[in-house]
């Protein structure tokens, strides 16, 4: 079997485990059950996510993120203001996980647990960097990181406020969201007249940047 027909079985028991995520969590009683769905053996499951759930949860997001960017048009992206380009791709990624949106919480719990964080921090960078890309952001500084770092407080507090959100079109979530964009739209220009100093500061995005490369 080559890499590829291995990466296709570990995305097809994915997506045929997804609905029962709600029920069963992100746990290989789930996977197995996406496995018999998929018309394999349930040891598949094991055999495709050696590293347990959190392999599934993995792919889980990056298949988001992925989605996220062939979702939006570059072309309309370049006609707005950079504030409503992030938001477009924040709201992007919320719409298409919608259809998933217990899976979305099940899978916050499974990476809130302390053994996890740094797969948690890895993966929440990753979406936040593919949401800059995606807006045209070619900052190389300190300003590079200052972007991602307060992205990222923006995207954690717009899911969780998606994930209890019950209004038509999920309106009441982009006007949260628009509102934490107002916000850390004027952090900037704070850190702006202190950026000499930020660039020495040890970014733990760096680190993750690395690891992401």
């Amino acid at each position: 079997m080559s890499a590829h027909d291995g990466q296709d079985i570990r995305d097809t028991i994915l997506e045929k485990a997804l609905p029962h995520v709600p029920f069963d969590g992100w746990t290989i009683t789930a996977l197995a059950a996406g496995a018999r769905d998929a018309g394999l053996d349930a040891a598949r499951a094991e055999l495709a996510f050696p590293g347990g759930p959190i392999e599934a949860v993995t792919l889980f997001s990056q298949g988001l993120d992925r989605r996220m960017m062939a979702a939006l048009d570059a072309d309309a992206l370049k006609a707005m203001k950079i504030r409503q380009r992030i938001a477009t791709a924040v709201m992007a990624r919320l719409d298409l996980a919608l259809p998933h949106r217990e899976a979305v919480r099940r899978s916050l719990s499974v990476l809130a647990l302390p053994h996890n964080a740094p797969v948690a921090a890895q993966l929440l960078y990753r979406t936040v960097d593919a949401m800059w890309h995606a807006a045209g952001d070619t900052a190389t500084d300190y300003n590079f990181y200052t972007k991602r770092g307060l992205l990222a407080g923006v995207v954690s507090a717009t899911t969780l406020y998606w994930l209890g959100d019950a209004s038509e079109n999920q309106a009441d979530t982009r006007r949260f969201l628009d509102r934490r964009i107002d916000e850390v739209m004027q952090i900037p220009k704070v850190l702006g007249r202190v950026g000499k100093l930020a660039e020495g500061l040890p970014w733990p995005w760096k680190v993750l940047r690395r690891r992401a490369s």
